[in-house]
């Protein structure tokens, strides 16, 4: 790994400072999972490193009128144990409690995970398809991005020069929503699955879809949100002809990367195939009566 200089800041204001001062030299580390790996194989190579860590104000997990509001330097353990994520958003809660193993849980942070642009990761789908937004700190103040938008390209996010990831807020599902989130693992636990799915289904009083969200994790260069299945199912009743019509979709919707998990053509079948359950089984949820 090359040599660089490591601060510490126990500020945002301290956090802008050295940005400002080391521009493209500076990376900017949370959880440390990803960039200390990215420097070892030298894909990047940053002279300052700028840890979050003494940054009190990003650690937090609070209920707003909002949603629920999780700093970013929250552990992906934190967030799948804490009583508020457990009772306002049970489906991320479960979400984290799937990603890797208890090691990487303790050390890997929400706000690092999102900034990584990894489009293999668990969390990224489930947040998509909540609706949840990051918020983006400058020293000019906040902006607020979802999370759908934020994913550029393969790794590549919309963090702009001076900006850092500092929380993000989660919305609750909708009203009588049920919500699962899947993933192929064939491998080990401790891997990426080979094709992931989160899906929130609500319906109307006859039995119809009102609405739904898809959204698949490994299966292109950034998340996908299938908008087509989405379109397919929204206002048909929610019979297995339909699902199965509006999860075929997903295909035309996809475009993994083949590598050591499945060929692209595998992992487009096992899209279709996983979309379908997601939407079974999240409909299965759905609270009695509602």
């Amino acid at each position: 790994m090359i040599d660089f200089e490591y601060h510490n800041p126990t500020s945002l204001d301290e956090v802008f400072e050295l940005l400002d001062h080391y521009g493209e030299d500076a990376r900017v580390m949370a959880g440390g999972t990803a960039l200390v790996i990215q420097m070892k194989q030298r894909l990047v190579q940053p002279a300052h490193v700028i840890g979050l860590r003494r940054v009190g104000s990003l650690n937090s997990i609070e209920s707003t009128s909002e949603g629920v509001r999780i700093g970013a330097l929250c552990t992906q353990r934190q967030i799948q144990n804490h009583p508020v994520v457990g009772g306002e958003l049970p489906l991320l809660a479960d979400t984290f409690r799937k990603v890797a193993t208890p090691r990487i849980r303790n050390m890997a942070t929400i706000g690092g995970g999102l900034v990584n642009g990894d489009p293999n990761q668990d969390p990224p789908p489930t947040l998509i398809a909540l609706g949840a937004s990051a918020v983006m700190t400058s020293k000019n103040g906040d902006r607020m991005v979802p999370v759908e938008d934020l994913f550029i390209d393969y790794y590549e996010t919309d963090v702009q020069p001076g900006e850092v990831l500092t929380s993000v807020l989660v919305p609750p599902a909708p009203a009588g929503s049920g919500s699962v989130y899947l993933k192929f693992l064939p491998r080990t636990a401790d891997d990426y699955g080979t094709v992931s799915v989160a899906a929130v289904v609500s319906q109307e009083q006859d039995g119809s879809c009102k609405d739904v969200r898809i959204v698949l994790g490994s299966v292109s260069v950034t998340p996908v949100r299938a908008t087509q299945a989405e379109d397919g199912l929204r206002g048909k009743p929610l019979t297995d002809e339909n699902i199965r019509a509006a999860a075929a979709l997903v295909k035309d919707e996809v475009d993994p990367l083949e590598d050591f998990r499945g060929s692209a053509e595998y992992k487009t079948d096992m899209a279709e195939v996983f979309a379908r359950r997601a939407i079974e089984q999240a409909i299965a949820s759905i609270p009695a009566g509602r």
